[in-house]
């Protein structure tokens, strides 16, 4: 995928108009169109802004996000994913990327009951 197809794509994603990420990036609606259609590119600092603003990694942005290569298998992938889409669980994100999918689920779902008993779910 091309940057503009992957800016498009976690935008789309995050569900966030071109306006609302444009305001977020002091860019105007018409320049993040431009970066999507591949018409234009943004700065490179541009760039560290959106991966940030995504919590993504700039070559995540920069490279193919529908397919991350980061991972063993398919089933780690999927318990990362779950990990980083989670608020509460997004600081194991990073650290999960060596470990094996039985040590993720284990631990996502450690944390998880650990969450729900703070709260008196338990």
């Amino acid at each position: 995928m091309t940057l503009g197809e992957n800016i498009r794509y976690l935008r789309k994603k995050n569900n966030i108009t071109q306006e609302e990420l444009g305001k977020r990036l002091n860019v105007s609606d018409k320049t993040i169109s431009s970066w999507e259609i591949d018409r234009t590119e943004p700065s490179i600092g541009m760039v560290y802004e959106m991966a940030a603003y995504f919590g993504c990694d700039v070559s995540d942005l920069v490279g193919d996000v529908t397919e991350n290569k980061h991972y063993l298998n398919e089933e780690t992938r999927q318990i990362a994913q779950e990990i980083k889409d989670n608020p509460e669980l997004r600081a194991l994100f990073d650290a999960s990327r060596n470990a094996t999918p039985e040590d993720l689920e284990i631990t996502k779902n450690l944390l998880l009951s650990l969450k729900r008993k703070e709260q008196g779910g338990d």
